[in-house]
């Protein structure tokens, strides 16, 4: 066999590059002998063992392995390859049996297609008094799993339909009663199903500018400037900012990833998180309706949040000095596949980090707050997930979801008031329902051996230790097995968990550690018996740590497409490992729950959900202590002066 002359990475960790993947496609191609009914359903860089890259210093040869999945579509079989760069074989391939793969990008396109030009839908259509489906928007949901023996042996699709007046038009403001059921492999509508209210809804709601009608005209320009640059360097995809260290990393079902996490302290390399990564998401729907109640849609394990991101460079989803990484993956015909500029890298201010006047001296010290950002957003069908990592000068770590794009609608009938959602239309409604996000991090402070506490604040006891029966403190109780570390928020203790390295102290005898700070979060209101649960069991509890294994990535299991239930997390956690001073992932589950508005429609302000994580005894003071002070300068033009500007 012919060798192909390949240059690999310098990193063990730096993502696939367009040469390496075409290399690994064309390798398996060739000594598998794939034929037209095999689709690439990902092709992603295999992360080497975690001792290969922390022992990695630049000297010695490494693999370059990459992970791929296919399925056979004449067959319906999935099948996992891995494929050796640096000896140019493959050197596993396994059929996974009874599972079905994230659903690929192309079969999207094809699904929209096959539907528009299906007689069956076409005669739907007509009953519906529709003679344009080329007009109609048909959004590719998974069909779940309900039981069926077609669900457990037919790869499916159940779209929902929109009816749009043009091309331009936001159709989700005419959602169709009728449900094409689609054969993914064959490309092939199955049956309608055909659902009766008595018309489409007929009014416009769109949003774009010349659709809206008069613009705004009081906003005055904001400059961000940065004259000598940014202050991040960056070496490929590893990037140093403020003392952070960290590399990043892109793949389809994840998207933007976070890897080997450090912080300078006085000359010091200390690791605070080896891998950080959106595991799983999951939107379920609360309405009963026959056309909503199987809206359960995990939009990265189904879908994938990866393959969904968008190209940055056409809108204003940066603002500053921008660095840009491109997304670089396979179409389902294993051709080249780039996203440019899927992810988005700058500065921002933040506004004041620490301040304080000494009142007796009039000595004023001020810092401003400056983080840098690293995002990716994705479109799935209607909706917008902006996806994003903060890193701050004194050592706290943000990631944050910014949800926005359009509300998935139903239908009513005239004078029909809906229990299940709110109307934002004439006879058009948003059902209710909720967005789950669970993020792994794999936590590496100070070394691998790590343990959780959780740290409940509870009132002394009344008695002589309490004589103004004002006191409270903090207890702190270890986790010791996945069992125990199942855990949820609770407010009446201000309740929040710490991961720490007890084999390391600061200078006051403290185990160094970061704690989580939760934000916005909730409970599912699906029953424990219903497919959700048994689907996306993650997300009963807001906390789940488990002992550290590379083949444990998902929190809905690798193949959550159509399956049956019971993988994952909740799977995992039965086993009761311990988890006390070991290596450690933990796992945290926040959700939105969204009883949409009129104000919602037709287009969505971004609601905001996400986390912190802050040194908790990690350092022995504060490391935003040496930050210089801002230089002070005018901001004032003449003409702001003039209007009464005082710098």
């Amino acid at each position: 066999m012919t060798q192909l002359s390949v240059t690999l990475a310098n990193h063990p960790l730096e993502p696939l590059s367009r040469e390496e993947l075409k290399a690994a496609v064309q390798i398996l191609k060739s000594q598998r002998q794939l034929t037209e009914a095999d689709r690439f359903v990902s092709v992603s860089l295999k992360e080497p063992k975690k001792e290969v890259v922390m022992g990695f210093d630049g000297t010695q040869p490494f693999d370059r392995e990459v992970f791929i999945i296919i399925l056979n579509k004449q067959d319906n079989a999935t099948y996992e390859a891995i494929v050796s760069l640096a000896s140019q074989q493959v050197v596993s391939w396994v059929h996974v049996p009874g599972v079905q793969p994230m659903i690929m990008l192309d079969e999207q396109v094809e699904c929209e297609a096959a539907v528009r030009k299906s007689l069956l839908f076409i005669e739907a259509l007509e009953r519906l008094g529709i003679d344009t489906p080329e007009l109609v928007m048909v959004d590719l949901w998974s069909p779940g799993n309900w039981g069926t023996e077609e669900d457990a042996t037919e790869r499916l699709a159940r779209p929902l339909c929109f009816l749009r007046s043009d091309e331009k038009d936001n159709g989700y403001a005419r959602p169709l009663p009728i449900v094409p059921i689609v054969d993914l492999n064959k490309m092939e509508v199955l049956r309608v199903e055909e659902y009766e209210y008595t018309s489409i809804p007929s009014k416009a709601f769109n949003y774009t500018p010349e659709r809206v009608g008069p613009l705004r005209s009081t906003i005055k320009p904001v400059e961000i400037t940065q004259p000598e640059g940014p202050s991040f360097s960056i070496n490929g995809h590893e990037v140093e900012w403020e003392k952070w260290k960290f590399r990043i990393g892109f793949n389809a079902r994840e998207g933007l990833t976070l890897h080997t996490l450090s912080y300078n302290d006085q000359g010091r390399e200390r690791p605070v998180m080896y891998r950080g990564s959106l595991s799983e998401m999951v939107v379920p729907y609360g309405d009963p309706g026959p056309i909503q109640n199987r809206k359960n849609a995990f939009d990265s394990g189904e879908y994938g949040i990866g393959q969904l991101a968008n190209s940055l460079e056409l809108g204003c989803d940066c603002v500053g000095y921008i660095k840009y990484f491109d997304g670089v993956m396979s179409d389902s015909k294993g051709e080249l596949f780039v996203i440019k500029n899927a992810i988005c890298m700058h500065e921002e201010d933040f506004g004041i980090l620490w301040k304080h006047t000494d009142w007796r001296t009039n000595d004023v010290e001020v810092r401003r707050s400056r983080r840098l950002v690293i995002s990716s957003i994705s479109t799935v069908a209607n909706y917008e997930y902006g996806f994003f990592w903060y890193l701050y000068q004194d050592g706290n770590i943000q990631f944050e979801v910014k949800l926005t794009g359009i509300l998935s609608t139903a239908g009513l009938h005239p004078g029909e008031k809906p229990k299940y959602g709110n109307m934002v239309g004439p006879e058009l409604y948003a059902p209710n329902h909720q967005h789950f996000f669970n993020v792994r991090m794999d936590m590496q402070l100070d070394g691998n051996e790590n343990s959780v506490y959780e740290v409940n604040v509870v009132s002394e006891e009344l008695g002589p230790d309490n004589p103004r029966e004002n006191a409270f403190y903090a207890k702190s109780t270890l986790l010791e097995t996945e069992q125990q570390a199942k855990r949820d928020i609770k407010l009446e203790t201000a309740r929040y968990w710490k991961f720490v390295n007890d084999n390391v102290k600061n200078e006051l005898g403290q185990s160094v550690g970061y704690k989580i700070v939760t934000g916005e979060n909730c409970f599912p209101f699906a029953s424990d018996n219903s497919s959700l649960l048994k689907r996306a069991g993650f997300i009963k509890h807001h906390l789940w740590v488990t002992p550290y294994n590379e083949d444990e990535l998902y929190a809905s299991g690798k193949y959550p497409n159509q399956h049956i239930g019971g993988d994952g997390l909740s799977k995992w956690a039965e086993q009761d490992r311990s988890i006390n001073n070991t290596d450690i992932v933990v796992w945290y589950t926040m959700g939105h729950t969204h009883v949409p508005r009129p104000e919602d429609w037709p287009v969505m302000p971004a609601a905001y959900i996400g986390f912190m994580l802050k040194p908790v005894s990690f350092f022995n003071q504060s490391p935003a202590l040496d930050l210089p002070a801002q230089p002070k300068k005018s901001y004032c033009s003449s003409k702001m002066k003039a209007d009464g500007c005082q710098s």
